[in-house]
């Protein structure tokens, strides 16, 4: 690659970004004031709504919250009056929040299985939508939304807070500056571990919990109708039923962020295997993997190589953009580092020129979701591009679906992305 980064343009881009980092931004704005709905109030919607009020977005007030579990609701008043200064409505039915014309936007933070349902009865509603990630449970289901979205005048960030990283950003100018040459190959990972006595995705159940404060129905929505199981409420990324488990909670944001660094779309291919290694316990009836690798193919020569296991955190997370002249790696979403390659001590001057970069910012995750939610206000407003739209989100989903289709149906699976259909091999 002819282009030769120098020392200087790296600081330039550092500075940029430094200066558009989430905890810096200035929502700009209009004067009217927004009323968000609140869907969701578990553990995502109560870290989204804390993160709301560290924004600090001018004219945006939550005034509905609905979630299926009353200890969520009261949790959700409480913390609303103290930060916000007013007492939201509740309810356990997301159509009450719809169907109040004050209402102008919804956060959308339950179960997966639920988006597709609650994202196009939004839509319906004429309201604007921030909703988590996975899109949708499926991909089918993504595409309605998608196809909904487009005939509607709705403004829809989905939660790929990634994109609002200003690491990434500085990454993906780095790429596009040429600090690491031509690139093909991605290395991505997500690594936990936990006590026996605290298995993976075993999030704690409340103490009073049972089907008098719990709103069963409301939680299987289009789900398999089946008893009560407080497992299957609290922990619901353990059952495929409710989630795609690795492939559409985690790797899903390391596909999207590489999309975004590299200039990449959706894959061409994808093949994926893995198990339940860690967490056997014979009282553990969880059915997603807790070990999955995956193998990506992409357009122009291009691999991704994805692994995740809750059995050892050594590694952590992290993405390694691996390019002929050099290396960029973002680790746990607060520290970038760029590693020119040294070609065993014969590297081009241009090359042999660049030097090791390393930058550490605390906090920085914290800051891309206060970013995406003041992102998503601003777009709201007309005053800035969305970062992640329903469309790209889409895309996200789409390379988590196939990895769990794959692992499922133990295949490869291949993606037509003119006709928006898979087939396996």
């Amino acid at each position: 690659m002819a282009h030769n980064p120098s020392r200087r343009s790296f600081v330039k881009t550092t500075a940029a970004a430094l200066a558009a980092a989430p905890g810096l931004l200035k929502a700009q704005g209009a004067n009217e004031k927004l009323s968000l709905g609140w869907i969701g109030s578990g553990s995502r919607g109560n870290y989204l709504q804390e993160r709301f009020y560290m924004a600090k977005i001018p004219n945006a007030q939550i005034t509905w919250v609905c979630d299926a579990y009353d200890g969520h609701l009261t949790r959700a008043i409480d913390k609303i009056q103290t930060l916000g200064g007013n007492r939201p409505k509740t309810t356990k039915d997301y159509r009450d929040v719809l169907a109040d014309d004050s209402v102008d936007a919804v956060v959308i933070a339950t179960p997966e299985h639920l988006h597709h349902m609650m994202a196009l009865a939004a839509i319906k509603a004429g309201k604007h939508i921030y909703v988590e990630k996975p899109l949708a449970h499926t991909i089918e289901e993504g595409e309605e939304i998608v196809a909904a979205a487009k005939k509607s005048k709705s403004v829809i960030q989905v939660g790929t807070q990634n994109r609002s990283n200003s690491l990434y950003h500085m990454a993906r100018d780095m790429v596009r500056q040429g600090y690491i040459g031509d690139i093909h190959y991605v290395r991505a990972y997500w690594y936990r571990n936990s006590l026996p006595n605290n298995p993976a995705w075993r999030y704690r159940i409340p103490e009073d919990a049972d089907i008098s404060n719990t709103d069963w129905e409301a939680f299987l929505g289009p789900a398999p109708k089946r008893p009560f199981d407080k497992r299957r409420f609290y922990q619901w990324r353990l059952y495929w039923d409710y989630s795609g488990g690795i492939s559409t909670d985690l790797l899903v944001h390391q596909t999207d962020i590489t999309h975004f660094v590299c200039d990449k779309r959706v894959p061409l291919s994808c093949m994926a295997s893995g198990g339940i290694y860690r967490w056997t316990d014979p009282d553990d009836d969880r059915e997603v993997p807790d070990c999955l690798s995956a193998i990506y193919e992409y357009p122009g020569k291009f691999h991704i190589n994805y692994s995740c296991y809750f059995g050892n955190e050594h590694f952590g997370y992290g993405e390694q953009f691996m390019g002929n002249e050099g290396t960029i790696e973002v680790l746990n979403r607060q520290y970038l580092n760029f590693y020119p390659e040294t070609f065993r001590g014969k590297a081009p001057p241009r090359v042999a020129a660049r030097k090791e970069v390393k930058l550490y910012l605390p906090r920085n995750d914290n800051y891309a979701v206060e970013a995406h939610l003041r992102n998503w206000i601003n777009a709201i407003r007309g005053l800035e591009k969305l970062v992640a739209p329903v469309e790209i989100g889409q895309e996200a989903a789409i390379s988590g679906h196939m990895a769990t289709l794959s692992y499922k149906n133990s295949k490869k699976i291949l993606w037509d992305d003119k006709a928006r259909k898979y087939s396996f091999v």
